[in-house]
C-alpha cells in the first residue's frame, strides 16, 4: 500500500474511533439515566405483579377481557400491576388495575411500530434500551404472568424462567394464562427438552397453567403465603 493511502487510512480510523468512543460514552449516560428513573420511581408500586401478553390483542378477544379482569382482581388483592405500557393485553390489565383504583404501571418502550403508550397507566415510564426495561419489569414483582404472545412475550417469559431456574432470583409465582395456547409449548418442553436431559422435569414445574383469572390471584396468594 501506497504510504500516504496508508497514513490517510490511518489518521481515518483513528478519527472513526474517537467519534464512536464519544458516542459510546454519551450512550452509558443515557443507559444510567433510564436506570436512576426506574429506581426513583418504582419502589412505591411494590409488590407488583407483572403480565405479559401480546400488543396486538383486540379489546373483543377473550384473553383480553380476562387480563382486564385480571387487573382488577390483582388491585383488589392488593399489589400493582405492571405491565410493559403498550397495546393489547398490557392495556387490558392496566385498564382493570386503573379502574379498580390501583397503581397501573406501563413501561413503554420506544419501538418503530406497534407500541404506543396505551392511556390506562398512572405511572408511566418509557425506555429506550429493551434490557433496562426488563430489568425495571422484574425488579419490583412478586409474580409474573404470561398471556398468549409472541417473540417478546416468549423473550420475557424463557428469560424469567432462566433466572429462577438458576437461582438468580427468587422462586415466584409464574402463571401461563390460557390452557389451550400453551398446551403444545408444555408437551414440547416435556417431550423434546426433559426426554433429551437438556432441562430437568423439575424445571416445568417452575410454573403453572390456569385459565381463570381469580384461580391466578388464589394461586399468587397461595405462593407467596398471603
Amino acid at each position: 500500500m501506497d504510504e500516504a493511502i496508508k497514513n490517510r487510512f490511518l489518521e481515518e480510523r483513528q478519527y472513526v474511533l474517537e467519534g464512536l468512543q464519544a458516542k459510546e460514552s454519551w450512550r452509558l449516560f443515557r443507559i444510567l439515566a433510564e436506570f436512576v428513573e426506574g429506581f426513583e420511581v418504582l419502589p412505591k408500586v411494590y409488590p407488583g405483579v407483572t403480565v405479559f401478553g401480546s400488543a396486538r390483542t383486540k379489546p373483543e378477544d377473550p384473553a383480553y377481557q380476562r387480563a382486564y379482569e385480571l387487573g382488577r382482581l390483582l388491585v383488589k388483592s392488593g399489589f400493582s400491576v405492571i405491565t410493559g405500557g403498550g397495546p393489547g393485553i398490557m392495556e387490558a390489565a392496566n385498564k382493570g388495575a386503573k379502574e379498580a383504583g390501583g397503581y397501573s404501571v406501563g413501561l413503554n418502550i420506544k419501538l418503530p411500530m406497534e407500541q404506543e403508550p396505551n392511556p390506562y397507566s398512572n405511572i408511566r415510564l418509557e425506555f429506550r434500551y429493551f434490557f433496562i426495561r426488563k430489568v425495571m419489569l422484574a425488579k419490583y414483582s412478586v409474580a409474573f404472568i404470561f398471556f398468549p404472545g409472541g417473540f417478546g412475550t416468549m423473550d420475557e417469559m424463557f428469560e424469567i424462567l432462566t433466572l429462577v431456574q438458576t437461582k438468580k432470583i427468587r422462586p415466584v409465582p409464574i402463571i401461563l394464562v390460557d390452557r389451550e395456547f400453551w398446551k403444545p409449548l408444555y408437551s414440547w418442553l416435556n417431550k423434546t427438552l426433559v426426554a433429551t436431559e437438556k432441562i430437568s422435569p423439575l424445571d416445568v414445574e417452575l410454573f403453572k397453567i390456569l385459565d381463570d383469572p381469580q384461580d391466578v390471584v388464589n394461586h399468587i396468594k397461595e405462593k407467596l403465603w398471603i
